[in-house]
């Protein structure tokens, strides 16, 4: 497996960054190995799916930030379970979590959505967990594009779990409009569900023009991410990016 590109900031202000997506099924698993594959993955952005929403979710999710060596940016149960941790390098400008129109007899939906400064960029970022039900999840898919656009920022990147594979609607009109960082540089494993089961891909990265994909994919055999962590650690495996986000004409680096 070709070697996924560390994170670092180039002369020009140009960030290498690791973006990791994971649906983590409100930390009902190992805990353990949840945060020894997170912290494995190197990430300085993790956008998170079914993050604990009821009693002390906020203690959970902060515990989990400590253990994987991050800290906490917004999401939980203020965003129906998209959430965002970061690394220190990433610098918070502004968050806001949003609550999706909600259809009766369906779970609630949302997105944990901020801008952060990392090197001379500046990024926007979304956490989506799309719905079940197809006519919802395609107005959800709208709605994400709509968010990311709203951002106000260049560059953006957005993940999830689609709760939809590739060839479905909500999926193919994501990746009309933005990249499928897997489609674009595959890299690692393609399957994210499940992990004992891998049959299907319906969690994915993307990012909107302008953003270098330099490999995507699952985890497997990366340095220090053991398979038997995969298996304990949730009901999806997790989706790692490392992307090149050019530096903007504010940059300090200019």
């Amino acid at each position: 497996m070709l070697r996924l590109p560390d994170s670092r900031t180039e002369p020009d202000g140009t960030a290498v960054i690791r973006v990791l997506s994971y649906n983590i099924r409100s930390m009902r698993d190992d805990r353990a190995a949840l945060a020894r594959v997170i912290r494995a993955c190197a990430p300085d952005l993790v956008l998170i799916q079914e993050a604990p929403r009821f009693f002390r979710w906020r203690k959970a999710a902060e515990k989990l930030a400590r253990a994987s060596g991050l800290v906490y940016v917004t999401g939980g149960a203020t965003a129906a379970g998209p959430m965002i941790l970061s690394t220190l390098r990433a610098q918070v400008e502004r968050t806001e979590d949003v609550l999706l129109p909600r259809t009766p007899g369906l779970h609630q939906r949302g997105f944990a959505t901020a801008v952060v400064r990392i090197g001379g960029v500046r990024l926007g970022v979304l956490s989506c967990h799309l719905s079940l039900a197809a006519r919802e999840r395609d107005a959800q898919a709208g709605l994400l594009l709509e968010r990311l656009a709203a951002l106000g920022v260049p560059y953006a990147v957005a993940g999830g779990d689609l709760n939809e594979r590739p060839d479905g609607g909500s999926f193919r009109r994501l990746a009309g409009a933005l990249t499928d960082a897997w489609a674009a540089r595959p890299w690692g494993g393609e399957l994210t569900s499940t992990p004992r089961d891998p049959h299907q891909r319906i969690d994915a990265i993307f990012t909107t023009p302008g953003v270098e994909v330099l490999g995507c994919g699952v985890p497997h055999g990366l340095p220090g991410v053991r398979e038997s962590d995969l298996a304990a650690a949730t009901d999806h495996l997790p989706v790692l990016a490392a992307l090149r986000v050019p530096a903007g004409a504010d940059s300090p680096h200019r």
